[in-house]
């Protein structure tokens, strides 16, 4: 059942305290988001995308100087164990036969551990337990959209791979074309998730719009992405706004939506996702390197488009970044 509510009595002091309290959130659900370029995708041409265990994978070299500094405790058995959370299509998934995961996710970790020379195997994890699996070593790293906080660099080390953000998308048809600032979205019917960072960001845009005499936001609340689809495809919402990966594959997919609008992790800060390890075992400085040659190689930039990621795409991979602030 759908909830359509509005946020009108919402104060802008609340949207900025939500936006504090979970910016530091990144569970795949909640991805965060900043002020970036929109891109504009017109097209409702739909792309194929493989859900079958046979993936064919983006084959990848062994890269000899970033497998020298793999840390000799996990070179020694020649094995990277990973960990996601699966269920977040594109970023990690479980194929047609409902056991072998797949996504962007799992095809970095290939590419990254065949890169480093090992054999790579990737397991599914719950999300509140992946953190004390790599702090006490059970498991190497998790790439499971994980965004890099300086709360997280105290127990864990980051090599990032991929931007964290945001995406405001409308009906392909809609006449609606960018979205970048507070003025675009005022008087529009929005979706967004009830209690996420999206929403005290749209909060907050819809304070700045009412202080300067526009129209409100009509924000819309659903209960499942089906009855959200629904509102859009039928014309009583204008946009969806929420993580950006998830929103970029179904358009990609079914060719319904296209995206006006994209927002960078952690607005108005910047965050990255990161390929997360165990603080200190030096498995990040291998992981980057590796990660570096990929993009350098272009065989990083072809996963991503793989999965319709292109847009989420980094110049290069950093070593524990400045992340996104303790709450």
């Amino acid at each position: 059942m759908a909830r359509i509510t509005a946020a009108s009595g919402i104060t802008a002091a609340l949207a900025a305290a939500a936006l504090l309290g979970l910016a530091a959130c990144s569970d795949p659900g909640a991805t965060a988001a900043a002020s970036a370029p929109a891109s504009n995708a017109s097209s409702s041409a739909t792309k194929q995308f493989n859900l079958t265990p046979q993936q064919d994978r983006i084959k990848v070299e062994v890269d000899p100087a970033a497998a020298a500094l793999v840390p000799a405790a996990i070179k020694a058995d020649g094995k990277l164990t990973v960990v996601t959370t699966g269920g977040t299509p594109p970023l990690s998934t479980f194929a047609t036969d409902n056991k072998t995961l797949i996504g962007s996710e799992v095809d970095i970790a290939y590419a990254v551990g065949e890169s480093l020379g090992l054999q790579v195997e990737v397991l599914p994890v719950a999300w509140a337990d992946w953190p004390l699996g790599v702090e006490s070593g059970k498991y190497e790293a998790v790439l499971s959209n994980v965004t890099v906080t300086e709360a997280r660099k105290e127990k864990f080390d980051f090599a990032t791979y991929r931007n964290d953000l945001l995406g405001f998308y409308a009906k392909a048809d809609s006449d609606i074309s960018t979205v970048k600032e507070p003025k675009d979205v005022a008087g529009k019917r929005i979706i967004v998730g009830s209690g996420t960072n999206q929403e005290a960001i749209l909060v907050r845009w819809d304070e700045e719009n009412k202080k300067n005499g526009l129209k409100p936001v009509e924000f819309q609340y659903y209960d499942d992405d089906s009855a959200s689809q629904l509102a859009l495809q039928s014309g009583r919402a204008d946009l969806t706004f929420g993580p950006n990966a998830s929103a970029a594959y179904k358009a990609a997919k079914d060719g319904k939506t296209k995206e006006v609008g994209t927002l960078e992790g952690g607005w108005p800060l910047k965050a990255e996702i990161a390929f997360t390890t165990q603080k200190g075992n030096g498995l990040a400085v291998a992981a980057q390197a590796a990660l570096n040659t990929l993009i350098k190689d272009g065989n990083y930039g072809k996963i991503l488009d793989r999965w319709g990621l292109s847009s989420e795409a980094i110049p290069a991979s950093e070593l524990n970044p400045a992340g996104l602030p303790k709450t």
